[in-house]
């Protein structure tokens, strides 16, 4: 119950932002939904007078469909043929008193005598607001349909009946297009027309329509229970709201409809003894998690990961890199008197900024949510954290699992380099390929979860995907075997400790055995110039990481033209390699496969050699400037 407490929580912080229109980077509108309310896409808005009269209708277009709508207890889950208005804006078969006249199917009863019924109770109550009173006058002069046939919104055949698709002349109507089955389906939403305003009023984002149907339903209410989240007798509910991920959403975290066979899994009578939720707690919390998911979410496939304070909503994504977290520090020039200590001085002044507002509830909530079927929904994976530690913990990741990266671009589209950890979906395309399904990515990112937060090992087989892809360069373009290359040496870095700056006393096999590599990759690339050909040494790497000593003998042999070629150029690099050589131990130079060791020695020495080049030409460049 830990994770409804913190969303019901997170909702009384953000009080003052109910029914409050933000936008995402797409142009979707959303909101912190008030209570009793839910969202539907409307296919037609209809105008009514102030004094009840019918004014114009529109087809909606589909970017402008999602709409705020009231609702009760049963609309909010009703299925199949169970008839459950909603209490103002609803289908053509609720609202349109003649919907049977122009062939609409109805069943057994009529579904606009119960909508009618309830919107009458609403509109002559004590809390009744004057929009509902003006579209209740009009619709119970059952006319609605024939008025949207008369402006050209529905289409009728020759016997009244309504067309099944457009058999007219010209061109297509818009309802056509909206509505995914017959016009009969269409969703219709309300607005009143106030002649003094250039511009009709939307109900739907009236804060006092909200609060008119809020009061109104609260005094439906009834049967008080001992609410298991908060700890009070309050009316309690088993009907539990669904659209968490998105308004065609229809699984639900909640659900007691096992009514036969094993019921409730044979341990209990009723819903209410496994767990009694008041309706104030679910309908907060779940709103709550609607907006927060909208807003800060991340979905893969129907999966959410979602990370949010109680205390201050943004909070930093784990499954985010280092540059996300401080776009504005993190592509510092790498230097090769960097420490670790100071790196981490680095990551820690990045997330100085989320310390600061630090409540008596600092708390962080991850959480991540899927469904295995349509009306089912499950929380995979749920953390409450103190926020300190948390912070404390991605600064250890992002310390830890650290690496010089290539790939990422900057806002304004250009390549930039950073110092840190990769991002989780990175991780997944680095192990898996980019063709990776979005299910292996999904499910990469959740297992990847516990080692940010918890500081436990990254799985075995992850490690050795990586390690084993960032081995092949030959099966992938360059730029993609460079962003493997760094990731693999991120993650078993993350394991061994080591620094980016080359370890010249290293004397472990793997790491020598990649100084080695890449001392050989780096010399026939100076002696092939312009050529962009792979070099042997990179041809080879598969290999070599199998079998070191036999392909080295293979590659030494292949760089003796590429050292003629070069003359005295390639001195120091040859002397490099008898260094390297040196350093082994006589048992130590034989077949056994490498360790993911020999992809940091690689990295590491064809760093340095690349770094220095880059400082001799620019010293030469300077020399010539001073003459």
């Amino acid at each position: 119950m830990s994770w409804l407490l913190n969303l019901f929580e997170t909702y009384q912080s953000n009080l003052d932002r109910v029914g409050e229109i933000e936008k995402k980077y797409n142009g979707q509108e959303y909101t912190l939904l008030p209570i009793s309310h839910t969202t539907q896409n409307a296919h037609i808005e209809v105008a009514i007078t102030e004094d009840g009269n019918f004014h114009s209708a529109i087809v909606i277009d589909k970017e402008d469909a999602s709409t705020l709508i009231p609702c009760t207890e049963k609309s909010a889950s009703r299925a199949g043929s169970v008839i459950a208005p909603y209490p103002l804006h609803d289908k053509l078969s609720y609202v349109a008193g003649d919907f049977a006249t122009y062939g609409g199917e109805i069943k057994e009863e009529e579904p606009f005598s119960h909508y009618i019924e309830a919107l009458k109770n609403w509109a002559e109550s004590p809390y009744a607001h004057s929009k509902v009173k003006s579209i209740y006058r009009y619709l119970s002069k059952r006319r609605l349909i024939q008025d949207l046939i008369v402006q050209r919104i529905l289409y009728v055949d020759g016997n009244n009946r309504f067309m099944e698709k457009w058999e007219g002349q010209g061109e297509r109507p818009p309802i056509f297009s909206v509505v995914a089955g017959g016009q009969e389906s269409a969703f219709v939403r309300f607005n009143v027309y106030s002649p003094g305003e250039e511009v009709l009023s939307p109900v739907w984002k009236d804060s006092g329509m909200y609060d008119s149907f809020i009061k109104y339903y609260e005094n439906l209410l009834g049967g008080e229970d001992i609410c298991y989240v908060t700890g009070r007798k309050l009316p309690s509910t088993d009907r539990h709201a669904n659209k968490i991920r998105n308004a065609a959403d229809k699984a639900k975290l909640i659900s007691a409809n096992d009514t036969s066979g094993f019921t409730f899994r044979g341990r209990f009578t009723t819903s209410n003894e496994a767990a009694s939720i008041s309706y104030e707690v679910s309908q907060k919390a779940h709103n709550a998690l609607k907006w927060l998911i909208h807003r800060q979410g991340k979905t893969i496939d129907q999966r959410v990961f979602l990370v949010w304070g109680n205390d201050s909503l943004d909070i930093p994504d784990p499954s985010e890199d280092t540059y996300s977290i401080s776009p504005a520090s993190a592509p510092v020039a790498v230097k090769k008197s960097n420490t670790n200590q100071e790196y981490a001085s680095q990551v820690s002044k990045a997330l100085d900024g989320y310390r600061n507002d630090l409540s008596g509830k600092s708390d962080v909530n991850i959480m991540v949510l899927d469904s295995a079927t349509t009306g089912r929904m499950a929380v995979l994976y749920y953390r409450n954290m103190d926020k300190e530690l948390y912070l404390d913990r991605l600064k250890k990741w992002h310390t830890a699992c650290a690496w010089l990266h290539r790939y990422r671009k900057n806002e304004q589209g250009e390549f930039i380099e950073f110092y840190g950890a990769p991002a989780t979906k990175d991780i997944a395309f680095a192990a898996y390929g980019p063709r990776a399904g979005d299910k292996l990515v999904k499910g990469l990112m959740e297992r990847m979860l516990p080692c940010i937060v918890d500081g436990v090992k990254i799985p075995q087989d992850i490690l050795t995907s990586a390690f084993r892809r960032a081995s092949n360069p030959v099966s992938m373009e360059k730029w993609e075997w460079e962003k493997t290359l760094s990731i693999a040496c991120a993650l078993i870095n993350k394991e061994e400790g080591l620094k980016l700056a080359l370890d010249k006393e290293n004397d472990d096999r793997s790491y020598l055995f990649g100084r080695l590599l890449a001392v050989a990759d780096v010399l026939e690339r100076r002696a092939l110039g312009d050529e962009t050909r792979s070099s042997n040494a990179i041809r080879y790497m598969n290999s070599f990481s199998m079998h070191p000593e036999r392909t080295w003998m293979t590659i030494q042999k292949s760089l003796q033209p590429y050292q003629a070629r070069l003359g005295t150029k390639a001195t120091y690099l040859t002397k490099i390699i008898d260094e390297i050589a040196s350093k082994f131990k006589t048992e130590d130079f034989n077949n056994k496969p490498l360790s993911g060791k020999y992809l940091l020695g690689f990295y590491s020495q064809r760093h340095e050699l690349y770094q220095k080049k880059e400082n001799n030409e620019d010293a030469m460049v300077a020399s010539n400037d001073e003459e």
